[in-house]
Protein backbone atom coordinates (compact mmCIF):
# COMPACT_ATOMS: atom_id res chain seq x y z
CA UNK A 1 0.00 0.00 0.00
CA UNK A 2 0.85 3.38 -0.82
CA UNK A 3 0.12 4.58 2.68
CA UNK A 4 2.66 2.40 3.76
CA UNK A 5 5.57 3.71 2.06
CA UNK A 6 6.81 5.92 4.46
CA UNK A 7 10.78 5.53 4.39
CA UNK A 8 13.57 6.51 2.60
CA UNK A 9 14.49 4.66 -0.52
CA UNK A 10 17.69 2.80 0.58
CA UNK A 11 21.23 3.61 -1.97
CA UNK A 12 20.51 -0.27 -3.59
CA UNK A 13 17.36 1.07 -4.52
CA UNK A 14 18.56 4.02 -5.76
CA UNK A 15 20.86 2.47 -8.04
CA UNK A 16 18.50 -0.29 -9.36
CA UNK A 17 16.40 2.42 -10.03
CA UNK A 18 19.30 4.66 -12.13
CA UNK A 19 20.45 0.99 -13.74
CA UNK A 20 16.63 1.16 -14.99
CA UNK A 21 16.92 4.90 -16.54
CA UNK A 22 14.75 6.23 -13.43
CA UNK A 23 15.98 9.65 -12.53
CA UNK A 24 15.28 12.92 -11.39
CA UNK A 25 15.39 15.51 -13.48
CA UNK A 26 13.38 18.67 -15.22
CA UNK A 27 12.80 19.18 -19.19
CA UNK A 28 12.69 22.42 -18.01
CA UNK A 29 16.24 22.86 -16.59
CA UNK A 30 17.65 21.59 -20.20
CA UNK A 31 15.24 23.96 -21.78
CA UNK A 32 16.22 27.02 -19.72
CA UNK A 33 19.71 26.45 -20.01
CA UNK A 34 20.00 26.06 -23.01
CA UNK A 35 17.83 29.15 -24.10
CA UNK A 36 19.99 31.49 -21.68
CA UNK A 37 23.24 30.32 -23.28
CA UNK A 38 21.58 30.69 -27.16
CA UNK A 39 20.98 34.30 -26.38
CA UNK A 40 24.21 34.85 -24.67
CA UNK A 41 25.91 33.45 -27.46
CA UNK A 42 23.69 35.14 -29.70
CA UNK A 43 24.74 38.90 -28.14
CA UNK A 44 28.63 37.95 -28.14
CA UNK A 45 28.35 36.64 -31.53
CA UNK A 46 25.83 38.82 -33.64
CA UNK A 47 27.77 41.47 -34.82
CA UNK A 48 30.41 38.78 -36.86
CA UNK A 49 26.92 36.56 -37.79
CA UNK A 50 25.63 39.58 -39.41
CA UNK A 51 29.39 40.16 -40.90
CA UNK A 52 29.06 37.00 -42.28
CA UNK A 53 25.44 37.11 -43.94
CA UNK A 54 26.16 40.60 -45.25
CA UNK A 55 29.16 39.37 -46.97
CA UNK A 56 27.36 35.92 -48.21
CA UNK A 57 24.84 38.28 -49.80
CA UNK A 58 27.41 40.12 -51.46
CA UNK A 59 28.66 36.92 -53.19
CA UNK A 60 25.13 36.18 -54.41
CA UNK A 61 24.62 39.56 -55.67
CA UNK A 62 27.81 39.34 -57.39
CA UNK A 63 27.22 35.78 -58.81
CA UNK A 64 23.40 37.25 -60.02
CA UNK A 65 25.53 40.12 -62.39
CA UNK A 66 27.36 37.43 -63.97
CA UNK A 67 24.53 34.75 -65.17
CA UNK A 68 26.79 32.71 -67.64
CA UNK A 69 28.57 31.24 -64.93
CA UNK A 70 25.56 29.93 -62.82
CA UNK A 71 24.85 27.49 -64.91
CA UNK A 72 24.90 23.43 -62.84
CA UNK A 73 28.22 24.12 -60.97
CA UNK A 74 27.79 27.40 -60.47
CA UNK A 75 24.66 27.16 -58.37
CA UNK A 76 26.25 24.40 -56.37
CA UNK A 77 28.98 26.78 -55.37
CA UNK A 78 26.52 29.75 -54.72
CA UNK A 79 24.70 27.11 -52.42
CA UNK A 80 28.22 26.08 -50.58
CA UNK A 81 29.42 29.58 -50.10
CA UNK A 82 26.18 30.82 -48.56
CA UNK A 83 25.93 27.40 -46.09
CA UNK A 84 29.94 28.33 -45.50
CA UNK A 85 28.68 31.99 -44.74
CA UNK A 86 25.41 30.89 -42.48
CA UNK A 87 26.87 27.92 -40.71
CA UNK A 88 29.73 30.65 -39.31
CA UNK A 89 27.80 33.07 -38.78
CA UNK A 90 24.91 30.24 -36.58
CA UNK A 91 27.67 27.64 -34.96
CA UNK A 92 28.76 29.39 -32.02
CA UNK A 93 25.21 29.60 -31.21
CA UNK A 94 24.78 26.15 -32.00
CA UNK A 95 27.97 24.95 -30.16
CA UNK A 96 27.00 27.17 -26.64
CA UNK A 97 23.39 25.56 -26.60
CA UNK A 98 24.69 22.30 -26.97
CA UNK A 99 27.64 22.54 -24.40
CA UNK A 100 24.57 23.88 -22.28
CA UNK A 101 22.13 21.29 -22.95
CA UNK A 102 24.91 18.58 -21.86
CA UNK A 103 25.85 20.54 -18.53
CA UNK A 104 22.38 20.92 -17.86
CA UNK A 105 22.01 17.35 -17.86
CA UNK A 106 25.18 16.48 -16.24
CA UNK A 107 24.20 18.48 -13.42
CA UNK A 108 20.88 16.98 -12.81
CA UNK A 109 21.60 13.31 -12.96
CA UNK A 110 25.73 13.04 -13.39
CA UNK A 111 27.81 11.52 -15.82
CA UNK A 112 27.04 8.09 -15.08
CA UNK A 113 25.98 6.89 -19.12
CA UNK A 114 22.91 4.64 -18.56
CA UNK A 115 22.52 1.96 -21.00
CA UNK A 116 18.65 1.23 -20.23
CA UNK A 117 17.64 4.71 -20.73
CA UNK A 118 18.36 4.44 -24.91
CA UNK A 119 16.92 1.13 -24.48
CA UNK A 120 13.33 1.12 -26.45
CA UNK A 121 10.53 0.86 -24.19
CA UNK A 122 7.80 -0.16 -25.82
CA UNK A 123 5.24 0.49 -23.32
CA UNK A 124 6.12 4.66 -23.66
CA UNK A 125 4.30 4.15 -27.36
CA UNK A 126 1.47 3.39 -25.62
CA UNK A 127 -0.93 6.19 -26.18
CA UNK A 128 -3.37 5.62 -23.61
CA UNK A 129 -0.59 5.22 -21.09
CA UNK A 130 0.52 8.68 -22.06
CA UNK A 131 -3.04 10.24 -21.58
CA UNK A 132 -3.43 9.03 -18.35
CA UNK A 133 -0.27 10.16 -16.64
CA UNK A 134 -0.87 13.37 -18.45
CA UNK A 135 -4.00 13.65 -17.11
CA UNK A 136 -2.74 12.93 -13.13
CA UNK A 137 -4.74 15.17 -11.54
CA UNK A 138 -1.34 16.25 -9.09
CA UNK A 139 0.66 16.06 -12.19
CA UNK A 140 -1.70 17.91 -14.36
CA UNK A 141 -2.17 21.10 -11.43
CA UNK A 142 1.67 21.15 -11.07
CA UNK A 143 2.45 21.47 -14.95
CA UNK A 144 -1.24 23.82 -15.06
CA UNK A 145 0.22 26.05 -12.39
CA UNK A 146 3.67 25.64 -13.57
CA UNK A 147 2.65 27.16 -17.13
CA UNK A 148 0.40 29.73 -16.19
CA UNK A 149 3.37 30.88 -14.14
CA UNK A 150 5.80 30.97 -16.87
CA UNK A 151 3.23 32.68 -19.17
CA UNK A 152 2.48 35.62 -16.17
CA UNK A 153 6.33 36.10 -15.50
CA UNK A 154 7.13 36.30 -19.16
CA UNK A 155 4.21 38.90 -19.97
CA UNK A 156 5.17 40.88 -17.23
CA UNK A 157 8.84 41.36 -18.31
CA UNK A 158 7.72 42.41 -21.65
CA UNK A 159 5.67 44.74 -20.12
CA UNK A 160 7.92 46.40 -17.34
CA UNK A 161 10.55 46.55 -20.42
CA UNK A 162 8.66 47.90 -23.17
CA UNK A 163 6.25 50.25 -21.37
CA UNK A 164 8.74 52.62 -20.24
CA UNK A 165 10.42 53.02 -23.46
CA UNK A 166 6.62 53.47 -25.21
CA UNK A 167 8.18 57.36 -26.27
CA UNK A 168 11.38 56.29 -27.63
CA UNK A 169 9.60 53.27 -29.46
CA UNK A 170 7.00 55.92 -31.09
CA UNK A 171 9.98 58.25 -32.17
CA UNK A 172 11.61 55.62 -34.64
CA UNK A 173 8.44 55.62 -36.72
CA UNK A 174 10.01 57.51 -39.88
CA UNK A 175 13.86 56.64 -39.24
CA UNK A 176 15.41 54.54 -41.60
CA UNK A 177 16.09 51.22 -41.12
CA UNK A 178 19.81 51.48 -40.18
CA UNK A 179 18.84 53.30 -37.27
CA UNK A 180 15.42 51.42 -36.03
CA UNK A 181 17.01 48.05 -36.61
CA UNK A 182 19.61 48.00 -33.94
CA UNK A 183 17.28 49.49 -31.19
CA UNK A 184 14.35 47.30 -31.79
CA UNK A 185 16.94 44.17 -31.81
CA UNK A 186 18.54 45.57 -28.45
CA UNK A 187 14.83 45.81 -26.87
CA UNK A 188 14.16 42.03 -28.03
CA UNK A 189 17.66 40.76 -26.72
CA UNK A 190 16.81 42.37 -23.37
CA UNK A 191 13.31 41.06 -22.80
CA UNK A 192 14.77 37.76 -24.15
CA UNK A 193 17.69 37.35 -21.64
CA UNK A 194 15.67 38.55 -18.79
CA UNK A 195 12.75 35.89 -19.87
CA UNK A 196 15.36 32.99 -19.72
CA UNK A 197 16.75 34.08 -16.32
CA UNK A 198 12.83 34.14 -14.98
CA UNK A 199 12.52 30.34 -16.88
CA UNK A 200 15.98 29.35 -15.25
CA UNK A 201 14.82 30.38 -12.04
CA UNK A 202 11.00 28.52 -12.64
CA UNK A 203 12.95 25.28 -14.05
CA UNK A 204 15.13 25.30 -10.54
CA UNK A 205 11.78 25.11 -9.10
CA UNK A 206 10.46 22.57 -11.55
CA UNK A 207 13.96 20.61 -10.40
CA UNK A 208 13.21 20.38 -6.76
CA UNK A 209 9.71 19.26 -7.69
CA UNK A 210 11.07 16.79 -9.77
CA UNK A 211 13.11 15.43 -7.57
CA UNK A 212 10.79 15.41 -4.75
CA UNK A 213 8.31 13.38 -6.67
CA UNK A 214 10.55 10.48 -7.70
CA UNK A 215 11.83 10.46 -4.14
CA UNK A 216 8.10 10.17 -2.93
CA UNK A 217 7.62 7.31 -5.45
CA UNK A 218 10.67 5.22 -4.38
CA UNK A 219 9.64 5.32 -0.90
CA UNK A 220 9.92 1.53 0.87
CA UNK A 221 7.91 0.02 3.76
CA UNK A 222 9.55 -1.51 6.58
CA UNK A 223 9.00 -4.90 5.40
CA UNK A 224 11.04 -4.23 1.71
CA UNK A 225 13.83 -2.43 4.13
CA UNK A 226 14.22 -5.57 5.92
CA UNK A 227 14.19 -7.83 3.00
CA UNK A 228 16.79 -5.89 1.19
CA UNK A 229 19.11 -5.91 4.51
CA UNK A 230 18.69 -9.92 4.39
CA UNK A 231 19.19 -10.19 0.56
CA UNK A 232 22.35 -8.18 1.86
CA UNK A 233 23.87 -10.49 3.91
CA UNK A 234 23.56 -13.48 1.82
CA UNK A 235 26.32 -14.55 -0.98
CA UNK A 236 25.71 -14.21 -3.93
CA UNK A 237 25.02 -18.53 -5.00
CA UNK A 238 22.32 -18.34 -2.45
CA UNK A 239 20.87 -14.67 -3.91
CA UNK A 240 20.88 -16.33 -7.36
CA UNK A 241 19.60 -20.08 -5.94
CA UNK A 242 16.83 -18.08 -4.33
CA UNK A 243 16.29 -16.72 -7.82
CA UNK A 244 16.22 -19.20 -9.82
CA UNK A 245 13.85 -20.95 -7.66
CA UNK A 246 11.55 -18.20 -7.44
CA UNK A 247 11.78 -18.24 -11.42
CA UNK A 248 10.79 -21.68 -11.48
CA UNK A 249 7.61 -21.58 -8.95
CA UNK A 250 6.60 -18.51 -10.51
CA UNK A 251 6.80 -20.40 -13.96
CA UNK A 252 5.32 -23.48 -12.54
CA UNK A 253 2.12 -21.50 -10.78
CA UNK A 254 1.79 -20.16 -14.41
CA UNK A 255 1.80 -23.13 -15.83
CA UNK A 256 -1.07 -24.85 -13.86
CA UNK A 257 -2.47 -22.07 -15.06
CA UNK A 258 -2.92 -22.28 -18.72
CA UNK A 259 -5.66 -25.17 -18.59
CA UNK A 260 -8.05 -22.62 -16.61
CA UNK A 261 -7.73 -20.11 -20.09
CA UNK A 262 -10.39 -19.04 -21.87
CA UNK A 263 -8.17 -18.97 -24.96
CA UNK A 264 -4.71 -18.90 -25.84
CA UNK A 265 -3.36 -15.76 -28.39
CA UNK A 266 -0.27 -16.53 -30.45
CA UNK A 267 2.00 -14.94 -32.85
CA UNK A 268 1.57 -17.91 -33.75
CA UNK A 269 5.32 -18.84 -33.19
CA UNK A 270 7.49 -16.62 -30.83
CA UNK A 271 4.70 -15.56 -28.36
CA UNK A 272 2.05 -17.10 -26.61
CA UNK A 273 -0.92 -14.79 -24.09
CA UNK A 274 -3.26 -16.90 -22.15
CA UNK A 275 -5.88 -14.99 -20.91
CA UNK A 276 -8.95 -16.07 -18.75
CA UNK A 277 -12.51 -14.03 -18.03
CA UNK A 278 -14.60 -14.57 -14.83
CA UNK A 279 -18.05 -13.51 -14.45
CA UNK A 280 -18.44 -10.67 -12.26
CA UNK A 281 -14.95 -9.39 -12.72
CA UNK A 282 -13.67 -5.70 -14.53
CA UNK A 283 -11.81 -6.78 -16.93
CA UNK A 284 -10.27 -10.55 -18.59
CA UNK A 285 -6.66 -11.39 -16.86
CA UNK A 286 -3.15 -12.55 -18.34
CA UNK A 287 -3.19 -15.88 -16.69
CA UNK A 288 0.71 -16.81 -18.59
CA UNK A 289 2.98 -15.74 -21.24
CA UNK A 290 5.84 -16.59 -22.95
CA UNK A 291 8.31 -16.27 -25.81
CA UNK A 292 9.54 -18.82 -27.98
CA UNK A 293 10.28 -22.17 -25.85
CA UNK A 294 7.72 -21.20 -23.15
CA UNK A 295 5.15 -19.79 -25.73
CA UNK A 296 5.10 -23.46 -26.98
CA UNK A 297 5.28 -25.25 -24.08
CA UNK A 298 1.64 -23.08 -22.92
CA UNK A 299 0.86 -24.01 -25.99
CA UNK A 300 1.20 -27.80 -25.45
CA UNK A 301 -0.49 -27.47 -22.31
CA UNK A 302 -3.33 -25.41 -23.93
CA UNK A 303 -3.57 -28.61 -26.83
CA UNK A 304 -3.39 -31.18 -23.93
CA UNK A 305 -6.26 -29.36 -21.64
CA UNK A 306 -8.95 -28.21 -25.05
CA UNK A 307 -7.84 -24.68 -24.59
CA UNK A 308 -8.97 -22.93 -27.86
CA UNK A 309 -5.54 -21.37 -29.44
CA UNK A 310 -6.10 -18.31 -31.55
CA UNK A 311 -3.29 -16.90 -33.82
CA UNK A 312 -3.36 -12.90 -33.71
CA UNK A 313 -0.10 -11.50 -33.59
CA UNK A 314 -0.32 -8.13 -33.05
CA UNK A 315 -2.65 -8.53 -29.93
CA UNK A 316 -0.05 -11.24 -29.21
CA UNK A 317 2.79 -9.03 -29.20
CA UNK A 318 0.96 -6.03 -27.63
CA UNK A 319 -0.17 -8.37 -24.91
CA UNK A 320 2.97 -10.03 -23.90
CA UNK A 321 4.59 -6.07 -24.48
CA UNK A 322 2.54 -4.59 -22.03
CA UNK A 323 0.36 -6.98 -19.24
CA UNK A 324 2.40 -9.03 -16.66
CA UNK A 325 1.07 -12.09 -15.61
CA UNK A 326 -2.17 -12.23 -13.15
CA UNK A 327 -3.01 -8.54 -14.31
CA UNK A 328 -5.81 -7.33 -15.99
CA UNK A 329 -6.01 -6.20 -19.60
CA UNK A 330 -5.77 -2.46 -20.31
CA UNK A 331 -8.97 -0.36 -21.13
CA UNK A 332 -7.50 0.22 -24.92
CA UNK A 333 -7.25 -3.51 -25.69
CA UNK A 334 -10.87 -4.50 -24.15
CA UNK A 335 -12.43 -4.48 -27.64
CA UNK A 336 -10.08 -6.42 -29.57
CA UNK A 337 -10.33 -9.12 -26.18
CA UNK A 338 -13.92 -8.55 -26.28
CA UNK A 339 -14.12 -9.71 -29.80
CA UNK A 340 -11.75 -12.36 -29.38
CA UNK A 341 -13.71 -14.03 -26.84
CA UNK A 342 -17.01 -13.70 -28.22
CA UNK A 343 -15.45 -15.76 -31.20
CA UNK A 344 -14.35 -18.41 -28.81
CA UNK A 345 -17.54 -18.77 -26.91
CA UNK A 346 -19.48 -18.99 -30.08
CA UNK A 347 -17.37 -21.75 -31.53
CA UNK A 348 -17.74 -23.19 -28.30
CA UNK A 349 -21.19 -23.49 -27.90
CA UNK A 350 -21.34 -24.52 -32.01
CA UNK A 351 -19.23 -27.94 -30.67
CA UNK A 352 -21.44 -28.33 -28.07
CA UNK A 353 -24.48 -28.36 -30.26
CA UNK A 354 -23.03 -30.73 -32.98
CA UNK A 355 -21.94 -33.11 -29.85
Amino acid sequence: MAENKTEKATPKKKDDARKKGQVAKSADVNGAAILLAGLLALSATAPGALDEIRLAMYQVFDLMQRPEVVDQKGVGTLFWLVGQHVGMAFLPVAGACFVAGLAAAAGQVGLKPTPAAIKPKFKLLNPATGIKNLFNPQHLAFETAKNLLKTAVVGAIAALAVFPKLDELAALVGMPPQAVLPEIAGTVMSIAQRAAVAYLAIAAIDFIYQRWRFEKNLRMDKEEIKQEFKQMQLPAEIKAAQRRRAMEMSRARMMDAVPTADVIVTNPTHYSVALKYESGTEAPVVVAKGVDNLAFKIREAAKNAGVMIVPDPPLARTLYASVDVGRQIPEELFHAVAQLLAYVYRVAGTQRSAA
